[in-house]
C-alpha cells in the first residue's frame, strides 16, 4: 500500500473520531446549557423532604424521584431476565452449535434483533391481555410486562457479544486447559468466559443503553405518567423517557420544557451510573478468574 494511502487512511480514522467526540459533546453542551436551571433538588423530590422520600416514608408527586426509580427497576429487571438467555444462546452458537443449526439459530437471533421496538411492544401488550384472559388473574400492563418485553429487545446484544467474544479468544487460550485434561465445560468456565468477559460486558452496556432509552415499549405496556413508585413487579410505573416524551409534546412553558431538559440530564446520569455498575462488576469478577489462570 502506498504512504499516501495509508495517510489518509490515518487522517480519516481520526476525523471520524473528532467527528463523534464533536457530535457528543454539542449534544451534551445543548442539554447542559438548557436543563441547567433546572437542575435543583425540587426536580427530583418536589415538595417532599429529601430523606422522607429515600425512605419511601412520603410520596414524591411533583418530582422525578419516582420516574428514576421506575428506570432503574425496569433496567436492572430486564438485564437480569435477558442476561442468563443471552448468555446461554451465546455460548451454545460459539462453542456447540455446527453446520446448519448454527446457521438457522443465527438467522432467528439475527431476525429477533430487526423486529421495530413498537410491535415488541405490541407483543408485551398482547401478553398481558391474553394473561389476564385466560389465567384469570389481575395481571395488566405493568412492570414485569415492560421488562420481559425489552428483554426481548436486547437478547441479540447479549446472544452475539457473547458468541463473538468467544469466538474471538486465541486458539492457544482455548487448547491450553484442554490439553491438561479439563472437560469442554470447565475449559468454558474457567478459561473462555474469563477471557471473553470484556466483550460480554459491552453487550451489557448496550443493552442497559437500549432498556434506558426505549419509549415505543415501555408506552403500551404499563408506564403512566403520575404512578409513583411501583410497590410490586404487577404495578404500573413512571420512567425518565416515557416523561421526555410527554412533556416535549405536550408543554405548555418554557419552565415545563426546562424539566424536560432537566430529565434528560437525568437519564444520561442514570445511564453513566449503570454502565459505571457494568464495568465494576466486570473487573470485580475478571480479575480474580484471570489471576487463576
Amino acid at each position: 500500500m502506498p504512504k499516501y494511502m495509508e495517510k489518509l487512511i490515518i487522517a480519516g480514522a481520526w476525523l471520524s473520531g473528532l467527528l463523534l467526540m464533536a457530535a457528543v459533546g454539542a449534544i451534551l453542551t445543548f442539554l447542559l446549557v438548557q436543563g441547567a436551571q433546572a437542575l435543583r433538588w425540587e426536580l427530583i423530590f418536589g415538595t417532599t423532604p429529601i430523606l422522607e422520600a429515600l425512605t419511601l416514608q412520603r410520596e414524591v408527586f411533583q418530582g422525578l424521584f419516582p420516574a428514576i426509580v421506575g428506570t432503574l427497576l425496569l433496567v436492572l429487571l430486564a438485564v437480569a431476565l435477558a442476561l442468563p438467555v443471552g448468555l446461554a444462546a451465546g455460548i451454545y452458537l460459539a462453542e456447540y452449535s455446527r453446520g446448519r443449526w448454527k446457521g438457522l439459530f443465527s438467522l432467528f437471533c439475527d431476525i429477533l434483533a430487526g423486529i421495530p421496538s413498537i410491535l415488541v411492544g405490541l407483543f408485551g401488550f398482547s401478553l398481558a391481555i391474553m394473561l389476564h384472559k385466560y389465567l384469570a388473574a389481575a395481571i395488566y400492563p405493568c412492570l414485569l410486562i415492560s421488562a420481559l418485553s425489552l428483554s426481548f429487545l436486547v437478547l441479540p446484544y447479549f446472544i452475539r457479544t457473547t458468541q463473538v467474544a468467544l469466538e474471538n479468544v486465541t486458539p492457544e487460550i482455548r487448547r491450553t486447559a484442554l490439553a491438561l485434561g479439563a472437560s469442554k465445560l470447565q475449559n468454558i468456565v474457567h478459561i473462555l468466559i474469563p477471557q471473553a468477559l470484556p466483550g460480554i460486558t459491552s453487550g451489557a452496556i448496550l443493552g442497559i443503553g437500549r432498556c434506558a432509552e426505549d419509549t415505543a415499549v415501555i408506552m403500551l405496556t404499563g408506564v403512566v405518567a403520575m404512578a409513583g413508585i411501583p410497590h410490586s413487579l404487577l404495578a404500573k410505573y413512571e420512567a425518565l423517557p416515557f416523561f421526555i416524551y410527554y412533556i416535549s409534546s405536550q408543554y405548555s412553558d418554557r419552565q415545563e420544557l426546562e424539566m424536560g431538559y432537566g430529565a434528560s440530564i437525568l437519564l444520561l446520569a442514570v445511564c453513566l451510573s449503570l454502565f459505571l455498575l457494568a464495568l465494576l462488576v466486570k473487573r470485580r469478577f475478571a480479575g480474580p478468574l484471570l489471576y487463576r489462570l
